[in-house]
């Protein structure tokens, strides 16, 4: 079975279903590990930077995404740890996967419509397309 899961989590509504889906998934053997893994996008940061007032408490809005997530885990106690990466989610997520040997991607889908799919692409679709494991792609 699966035992070292990847969940590329952002916080949104599908990351928390694919939260969910990862916990059905991981419940099924008893060794199985999950990691939650949140991309920090710089080329996102600079409106966040000048809406909060420093560093640590950009950390925290950060990481506060990620606690209705953690919370799910808590619940079902099931086995989990955080990794905070930093870059365009795409590609440093596939790079992360497969260096990690991961039996497993759970991401949810942030649902773009066809045309913002065509021309740029989205971060479930990269990960799908180059990770070398099962991807899962909760919607």
């Amino acid at each position: 079975m699966y035992k070292r899961i990847l969940l590329a989590a952002d916080g949104s509504e599908n990351s928390i279903r694919a939260a969910k889906e990862a916990v059905k998934i991981s419940s099924v053997s008893e060794d199985a590990v999950v990691e939650i893994v949140f991309v920090m996008d710089f080329s996102k940061a600079s409106s966040d930077i000048l809406q909060s007032k420093d560093a640590e408490t950009l950390e925290f809005e950060r990481r506060k995404k990620l606690l209705p997530i953690e919370e799910t885990f808590n619940h079902a106690n099931v086995s989990h740890k955080v990794t905070l990466l930093h870059g365009e989610p795409g590609p440093i997520i596939v790079e992360y996967v497969n260096k990690q040997s991961c039996d497993m991607v759970v991401m949810g889908s942030r649902g773009l419509n066809t045309l913002q799919e065509m021309v740029l692409g989205s971060v479930s679709h990269k990960v799908a397309k180059d990770a070398k494991c099962p991807v899962l792609i909760v919607k």
